[in-house]
């Protein structure tokens, strides 16, 4: 059933539209973005769908296809960090910081069906936050553009949910364009569109989906962020981002805590890493860009400590089984690894992760091939 349907049956009336936004997979730059620092996203073809239409009253109404737990009812006035909770959370978020931005937004129905995995690193809760923004934005006439969409979908991220995030992945959702990954300067948000296509090389993207919930709204990576703040503030700069790699050792001498030393070794050289990717990309050295992505895992695991037992084990049997390249992506602590695999070695990777992870016990990984695609857009 569309979502359009569901929404008539829901609510005995039809949608006044539908609008979708992606989830995505970060190729190479992680925990940079709350840096001021580079990042190379590319959207998946998973989405969320939201259909919506105005109420005459001041009730945002909101159900979701996947949770089946009915409707999900609040006076816009009653609104605020906590109120509602779960799922909800999310739309109603988007909904406070447009309103708390000055902007009219009324009362609404709303119907989510959310295609994009939860907790996987994939940004599901971006794109249902997208997917909301883009919707408003229409409908009252907001005017915003994509920076100013993704600014409401930050501060209900980082002010409502009380997750603190960075931008890349609402500009992801919102900005990304199909067969191009996302060049993001998340100091100036200076975007450029730069050609990922894997297949014409022979090569295929896949997601290695660990099945281990990860979630930001919690300590450890907010304690990521506070070290980096911290290092910034001891070194003399805005954010590690103005640390530059042949000022790096300097930076490191300067820093007496071993965690600052990592967490700050970690970014500064992610941020070259991503660089270098662009770079490597537009030659097309394959090779090289595999060989970045495995050095970013590795640093991820040992100098940012995000990473997990199983994105490990999935990297490494990704690896062993014939990928150019692989390394966790999203915010860490579980979700999802990225692998490059030649075409012919993607069945031997499949059965290479899942072998590893039934000999350790664990539940099968889910393996998926991605490509990249379209950002946020009105279905209809």
């Amino acid at each position: 059933m569309s979502v359009t349907d569901a929404f008539t049956l829901t609510y005995n009336d039809a949608p006044s539209g539908v609008w979708s936004a992606p989830g995505r997979v970060n190729l190479i730059g992680e925990h940079t973005d709350y840096n001021d620092g580079f990042v190379l996203p590319f959207a998946i073809e998973a989405r969320t769908h939201v259909a919506v239409r105005v109420r005459g009253d001041a009730v945002l109404r909101m159900r979701s296809v996947q949770k089946h737990t009915g409707d999900v009812s609040i006076d816009l006035a009653d609104i605020e960090p906590g109120k509602p909770d779960g799922w909800a959370a999310y739309v109603a978020g988007v909904v406070w910081a447009a309103r708390a931005a000055g902007h009219d937004v009324r009362g609404m129905d709303l119907l989510v069906d959310g295609r994009v995995p939860l907790g996987s690193g994939l940004s599901s809760s971006h794109a249902l936050e997208c997917s909301v923004a883009l919707a408003m934005n229409e409908i009252f006439g907001l005017g915003l553009d994509a920076n100013g969409l993704g600014r409401l979908s930050y501060t209900a991220e980082n002010d409502f949910v009380g997750a603190p995030t960075g931008m890349m992945d609402q500009l992801a959702s919102l900005r990304c364009t199909a067969g191009h990954a996302l060049f993001l300067d998340n100091r100036t948000l200076e975007a450029e569109q730069v050609p990922l296509d894997a297949a014409a090389a022979g090569l295929r993207l896949l997601v290695l989906d660990t099945r281990v919930h990860h979630g930001n709204a919690d300590g450890a990576y907010g304690n990521r962020r506070d070290a980096c703040e911290k290092a910034a503030g001891l070194l003399g700069v805005d954010a590690l981002r103005d640390v530059s790699v042949a000022g790096l050792d300097d930076a490191l001498d300067r820093l007496g805590d071993d965690e600052l030393r990592r967490r700050t070794r970690h970014v500064v050289l992610e941020n070259a890493r991503v660089v270098d990717t662009v770079s490597a990309l537009r030659a097309g050295d394959w090779a090289g860009v595999g060989a970045l992505m495995a050095a970013s895992h590795l640093s991820l695991r040992d100098d940012y400590e995000v990473s997990c037992d199983e994105l490990d084990a999935a990297v490494d049997a990704a690896t062993g089984a014939g990928a150019i390249g692989a390394r966790m992506t999203g915010g860490g602590f579980g979700g999802s690894a990225i692998a490059l695999v030649p075409a012919r070695a993607v069945a031997g990777v499949r059965a290479g992760v899942t072998g590893a992870f039934r000999d350790r016990g664990w539940s099968d990984p889910v393996i998926f091939e991605v490509t990249p695609s379209a950002g946020a857009h009105r279905d209809s």
